[in-house]
């Protein structure tokens, strides 16, 4: 007769992963240096002039608003205006790029419309830098009549953020399967039925990535505001720039004038922030 011993069943509890820690500690130490010029302009915006001389990088000691009513209500600085136009460019942009976009990358992507050599130039055009297009807009746009104009900033960061929206949604094109618009074109249904009531709900995430980015990169454009622009369409970015006069830079204004600016793309970017993630992550995995 066999006796087969009860042995106690060593359960093991999990350790925290610390590779994981590790890494949520890198990140977060990254993302706070990267950080860094941000919480210092909020800290100088709420500084007196003096303890902004005295104590730069310190805490404020005596935190005042002065300077956030120098940037809304003062004479000379018109920011509310200057807010409305970085918000008309933005929005512009956004809207003009995806119109031109969509069908564009649809028509490259399913109907073979010139080939792959589009998305790569495209890849390409994005690559190059800004101010290699500056003298060329800046006599384009004189010429047309389009300096210190909304539509001619709207133009030009189309053009800038255009090729970046054509690669995002061809990534996520790709993911959406064919045998979807087929079976609608069984049903009877034409490309732009197709294209307006299936590909486009399926595509919203990317599309909703692509808004995200090309408004954040067209508010936050300094340079063609700066080239293309003297008094009727300057933006926001450009407008903290009135801060610095022939008897000082007033830091606390600018840096109050810029955390205002920051907050629309950065109120954007957090409610579309699921959509965002989903967006970009088209097209990164093949099964």
């Amino acid at each position: 007769m066999t006796v087969i011993e009860d042995r106690p069943v060593t359960v093991r509890r999990r350790t925290p992963n610390r590779r994981r820690w590790l890494f949520t500690a890198i990140v977060g130490a990254i993302a706070l240096l990267v950080n860094v010029p941000l919480l210092n302009a909020i800290l100088v915006s709420f500084k007196p002039d003096g303890e902004i001389a005295a104590n730069p990088l310190g805490l404020p000691t005596a935190p005042t608003l002065d300077h956030y009513a120098n940037v809304l209500y003062a004479s000379g600085y018109d920011f509310p205006r200057f807010f409305a136009n970085s918000a008309m460019i933005a929005l512009g942009t956004v809207i003009v790029v995806l119109a031109i976009a969509v069908p564009a990358t649809y028509a490259i992507v399913r109907l073979g419309f010139g080939g792959r050599w589009i998305i790569n130039s495209a890849s390409g055009l994005r690559l190059l830098p800004a101010i290699f297009f500056v003298v060329p807009f800046f006599l384009l746009f004189t010429t047309l009549g389009l300096q210190d104009s909304i539509p001619g900033l709207i133009a030009a960061n189309t053009f800038l953020n255009l090729p970046l929206a054509i690669i995002l949604l061809a990534a996520g094109l790709r993911d959406i399967p064919n045998e979807i618009e087929e079976a609608a074109s069984v049903d009877g249904a034409n490309v732009y039925r197709t294209l307006w009531g299936i590909v486009l709900p399926i595509l919203a995430p990317t599309m909703v990535a692509v808004a995200v980015l090309v408004f954040i990169f067209s508010w936050n454009d300094y340079l063609f505001a700066l080239v293309l622009s003297t008094s009727n369409a300057t933006p926001v970015t450009l407008g903290a720039a009135n801060f610095i006069t022939s008897t000082g830079i007033r830091w606390g204004d600018i840096s109050a004038a810029s955390f205002l600016s920051t907050l629309p793309p950065l109120v954007f970017a957090v409610f579309a922030q699921r959509y965002l993630v989903s967006g970009l992550s088209a097209g990164a995995v093949k099964g």
